[in-house]
């Protein structure tokens, strides 16, 4: 029995998609390990949103190579499909598949059997067109539930439809028996991912489905307590979906919403579909009819041409914006994208400075938002992650409680109130009253 050990990097999407991928060697009889106990194969999803993902990737082999110096190295993923040839060139890489080849790994590479040349089987990202159901399972609390892959936007800074090639999509009928597979395994909470999962309902070219109607559809599947829409386009979240959120029995009040820049000069630069007044707009409505909701941002700063004056309009932005928290990128250069041909390059020196001004502003808005909380009373769904004594959850909102350590807790969901923040940042529960979630 050949064992084989499995490493992510990168998204939800791609943990969702190594959870399925890994299931498919199990059920062909292989011993899945981890990364440390000498594996016979490694099989690394990558990444390469930025330019550190790619750096990581070479890593990730290197240590490989050093746990176990005879295993068989696979390469699939991001990387895998926009840099097929560079990765065959790294010391150690046995296999590269690309996104078309990646589900098919186990019938393509047969006996995972070392040969003098690196294979490489990554067909151009127009071949990829099928959909791939995938999700993760007993890796985590949570689950990762794949909705849809592929993008038609193609924003000026962006690799993924070059490495996923055109928006596609399951269907609600096959989203909803997953969801019913994962709620008879125990699991209480599903995040839904894709690439552009406000784009559902697209299946071979054509538009048959909306993603209001999925998420209708998934508010009625039992066993599960929660439903979490991962990300989600400013532009196709719209009244309906954040109507029916603030009434729904599963869907939680928390929304990750790109933003990307908060100057509409820069968001017509990148392409984006949207300018900063309907981004207002939305956070606007999600406040409005859920005071409570978390909303988090995403942000990339440095994009080629944002001045000085430019990065303080997002600043200021932001800083007016009732939302709790950001996830700041700094810019990087990709190859094939149309940001690397604009003029304006904003210094690495200030690129950094700038992330850092968010970051920091970040850090202040999650405070913020913990504080509004303190005192009501929400459910927790708590997870296997102990530290110092103290096992941690989510409430719906998204805010990290932390509660004295009790073996019973893990995985189940239970109403607290919120007490006060304690000096990691995270909200504890000091002697909670723990209450069974009714679903």
């Amino acid at each position: 029995m050949k064992k084989v050990a499995f490493y992510t990097l990168g998204c939800k999407l791609n943990f969702s998609e190594t959870s399925t991928i890994s299931r498919q060697f199990e059920e062909k009889g292989f011993l899945k390990v981890d990364f440390q106990e000498n594996p016979d194969i490694f099989i690394i999803n990558t990444c390469s949103v930025t330019e550190n993902a790619d750096k990581k990737c070479k890593k990730i082999v290197k240590e490989a190579k050093k746990i176990s110096p005879n295993s068989y190295v696979t390469i699939i993923g991001c990387y895998a499909q926009l840099k097929p040839k560079e990765i065959s060139e790294i010391d150690g890489v046995d296999a590269v598949l690309g996104a078309a080849e990646k589900f098919r790994l186990i019938e393509l590479l047969d006996d995972f059997a070392k040969a003098q040349e690196t294979k490489v089987l990554a067909s151009e990202i127009q071949e990829a067109t099928i959909y791939n159901n995938a999700y993760s399972i007993n890796d985590r609390t949570r689950t990762f539930l794949k909705v849809q892959d592929g993008c038609n936007y193609g924003c000026a800074f962006c690799t993924i439809p070059l490495a996923r090639g055109k928006s596609r999509s399951n269907t609600i009928e096959s989203v909803v028996k997953s969801a019913e597979e994962i709620a008879a395994s125990g699991v209480k909470e599903i995040v839904l991912t894709g690439v552009n999962i406000g784009d559902f309902g697209i299946v071979e070219g054509k538009r048959n489905e909306r993603f209001a109607d999925l998420v209708f559809a998934l508010d009625e599947v039992e066993g599960i307590n929660r439903f979490r829409i991962s990300s989600i386009e400013p532009n196709l979240l719209t009244n309906e979906i954040i109507s029916f959120a603030a009434k729904s029995k599963r869907f939680v009040p928390h929304f990750h919403v790109p933003l990307q820049s908060g100057s509409n000069t820069i968001l017509r630069k990148m392409g984006r579909r949207y300018l900063r007044e309907l981004y207002e707009d939305r956070v606007s409505k999600i406040k409005t009819l859920m005071p409570h909701a978390c909303i988090g941002v995403d942000i990339i700063v440095g994009f080629p041409g944002e001045t000085d004056e430019l990065f303080l309009e997002t600043y200021n932005f932001i800083n007016e914006l009732d939302i709790s928290y950001l996830h700041v990128f700094t810019y990087s250069e990709r190859a094939n994208t149309r940001a690397i041909e604009m003029g304006g390059v904003v210094p690495k020196k200030k690129r950094n400075e700038r992330s850092k001004m968010l970051r920091i502003l970040s850090d202040k808005k999650r405070r913020k938002f913990y504080e509004e909380n303190l005192g009501k009373t929400f459910s927790v769904l708590f997870e296997e992650d102990v530290e110092d004594g103290k096992i941690h959850g989510f409430t719906e909102n998204y805010i990290r409680v932390a509660a004295k350590y009790d073996p019973i807790l893990v995985n189940e969901v239970r109403r607290v109130t919120l007490d006060q923040i304690n000096d990691k940042g995270n909200v504890e529960v000091i002697e909670p009253e723990f209450v069974y979630e009714k679903h």
